[in-house]
């Protein structure tokens, strides 16, 4: 997959992009992540990207010929690549999300700043926007690193284990089990003796269990779009009875 993203501060993404799983698909030729710096493409004497915002207010606006100028080219490469900008207005990401956007050959990533972006460089050069969560940050840089994160994770090869993805928090729509290592006792707190029995079935059963259980206890909105079964209602309403009386 290649992932380019547009911002005015490429140096932020060095460290992040260079290390760990996201440094070792880039080099194995997983990933491609570039990144484009707009100020270049600013027509202006200074290469200025960003100004006042007409109608008054505070702060300044990211201006649209420097980010449709600078789309145009990246675009010109990678005609066929799904643009998104990272804004509050979007799609919450969320595990379906980023395994479509892992289905993707290309992807354009636009990262704003500031109070915002022009709105016209929104309407004339983007195909979506994404949000990363309610909440507000300095800059779409970070929400650009959150979500190459998320999606690398899907693109096959990336996490050496093809289970790895489908096995972790809201994969399935429900939290993670509690995960163990070694000691086997640490300052008197053991590992449950199921995870060292070797017995497969009562595993997998302990782990499912526990993953209701955790998701009943800190996300319980998970709860109503979570694919169950019968046998996992069953677990809940146990689970319910149990927290009722502790």
């Amino acid at each position: 997959m290649i992932i380019n993203i547009l911002t005015i501060f490429p140096e932020m993404f060095g460290s992040v992009f260079s290390t760990s799983i996201l440094g070792r698909a880039r080099e194995t030729g997983l990933l491609d992540i570039r990144l484009t710096d707009i100020r270049p493409f600013s027509r202006s004497k200074h290469k200025n990207t960003d100004d006042y915002p007409f109608g008054g207010g505070a702060g300044m606006v990211m201006m649209a010929q420097p980010i449709m100028d600078a789309m145009a080219s990246v675009s010109a490469a990678m005609p066929g690549a799904r643009r998104i900008y990272l804004g509050p207005r979007g799609r919450k990401l969320s595990t379906p999300l980023a395994r479509e956007l892992a289905a993707e050959k290309e992807l354009i990533l636009l990262c704003g700043h500031y109070e915002g972006v022009d709105q016209r460089a929104l309407d004339a050069c983007i195909d979506e926007e994404i949000s990363i969560g309610d909440y507000i940050l300095t800059g779409g840089e970070l929400a650009a690193m959150v979500l190459t994160d998320c999606v690398a994770r899907f693109i096959p090869g990336v996490l050496g284990s093809e289970e790895s993805p489908e096995e972790e928090s809201f994969s399935d729509g429900l939290l993670e089990y509690p995960q163990y290592t070694r000691p086997r006792e640490l300052d008197g707190r053991a590992v449950p003796e199921v995870l060292l029995s070797g017995n497969h079935a009562l595993i997998r059963s302990w782990r499912r269990r526990e993953s209701l259980a955790a998701t009943a206890r800190f996300r319980p909105d998970l709860l109503e779009s979570a694919a169950l079964d019968d046998s996992d209602r069953k677990i809940l309403k146990e689970l319910k009875t149990c927290f009722s009386e502790s």
